[in-house]
């Protein structure tokens, strides 16, 4: 085992890559506006004063990438080809079509893709045209994500986003035009005051976009957030769970009537090239490096997470090695879990031989109360059992 980053830092020990696909992620942890229901660890201009910009952020992550690709070095194992890397946030398309370019650049400059590797960006449809993709096609990204939310421009002033209706789908064209292959549209459903002809009017948007992705979760009210605050007050009501599940079974059935097949409980794809490779490495249990404020990492069993704040993270950088905030060993229990609670949601499904004899006698209840079923040694999800699949997973979880 390999100690990386000075004593100074706590930092983990590094286990050896585990033999499957290596990801790398890149959070940018910059917001034009922050959205009432975001928990996520970003900032406003007005947030982070003069403690940090997208220039000193890009150099730390420089300084990153450089400290990590010199941890790795010392593994026993060579450093395996960069498969695939999302960049997220926050916002990634406030730093242009010239700063995501420099981003992947950083990656190159540390690391080897693979010739087949997927390279993604998520883009607010307000900081995005048809230049700003063109850009981003000649630097080598692969595959762009959109957040849309809604049609409904009552829906999106509750969760105070600031684009228009209209503008995704056309950012979603211009993508297109601009030689992308794979572009997602990401939608939210059960907002308060979200009725039925509000999503049937985002589904039709949805797919008069051409995309060849799309993913749909339900909102959830996150502690400390805007939209907690308010719902705690009254002035909204909380989600419905049983409107989430009506709108999940409305969304499949446009989506795979449309041709996009579920991979996953919250991801539809026109064809298996179209899915994210890079979610599927997560939800596999693979290894990836998490690079920027607060982005956590995964290898050989070993998680750890950097200090949060874009400030504090660059003056970490500038010290030597790598940023980090806290690591842990994943104990078999912990592995075993986390296999379960992923696996489940896949369509690809769960084999049995992964579930322990607990497991697998009560997956059997599972296949009994048609929540699942079981064809060739996988334990795959129903429809009914998509929409209870956090209480499968419990259920397996004996």
């Amino acid at each position: 085992m390999t100690a990386f980053a000075p004593e100074s830092i706590a930092t983990p020990v590094l286990r050896d890559f585990g033999g499957g696909p290596f990801g790398i992620y890149v959070h940018v942890p910059f917001c034009a506006t922050r959205c009432g229901y975001c928990d996520f660890n970003t900032y406003t201009a007005g947030e982070l004063g003069t403690s940090a910009s997208p220039q000193s952020w890009l150099e730390a992550l420089r300084g990153e990438l450089c400290s990590a690709a010199t941890a790795f070095a010392d593994l026993p194992s060579a450093v395996p080809p960069v498969s695939t890397i999302f960049v997220g946030g926050g916002t990634p398309s406030l730093l242009g079509g010239d700063g995501l370019a420099e981003v992947l650049d950083a990656v190159r400059a540390n690391f080897t893709l693979a010739a087949d590797a997927e390279v993604t960006t998520e883009s607010n449809p307000e900081s995005t045209d048809l230049p700003f993709f063109e850009r981003l096609r000649a630097a080598g990204y692969t595959r762009i994500s959109l957040g849309m939310q809604s049609a409904a421009t009552h829906v999106l002033r509750i969760l105070d986003r600031t684009h228009t209706p209209g503008r995704a789908v056309a950012a979603a064209g211009e993508a297109r035009a601009a030689g992308f292959d794979h572009v997602n549209l990401d939608l939210i459903y059960g907002t308060p005051g979200e009725s039925d002809a509000d999503l049937d009017a985002s589904l039709d948007a949805v797919l008069s976009a051409g995309v060849d992705h799309v993913s749909a979760y339900s909102l959830i009210v996150e502690d400390g957030t805007a939209m907690a605050r308010k719902v705690r007050r009254g002035e909204l009501p909380a989600p419905d769970e049983d409107v989430l599940a009506a709108r999940y079974e409305r969304i499949d059935t446009r989506l795979s009537a449309a041709g996009l097949t579920w991979y996953e409980v919250s991801n539809w794809a026109a064809t298996d090239s179209a899915r994210c490779r890079h979610n599927i490495g997560y939800w596999d249990g693979g290894d990836w490096l998490g690079a920027g404020p607060g982005a956590h990492s995964h290898l050989g069993g070993v998680r750890w997470w950097n200090v949060k704040h874009p400030g504090r993270y660059a003056e970490r950088v500038a010290q030597g090695g790598l940023p980090v905030a806290g690591w842990e060993a994943l104990t078999a229990e912990e592995c075993y879990t986390e296999r379960v609670m992923l696996g489940v949601r896949l369509r690809s499904g769960l084999p049995l031989e992964a579930l322990d004899a607990e497991g697998r006698a009560a997956s059997e209840e599972v296949v009994a109360d048609g929540l699942a079923d079981i064809h060739d040694g996988l334990l795959i999800l129903t429809d009914r059992g998509r929409l209870l699949a956090d209480g499968v997973v419990r259920s397996l979880l004996v």
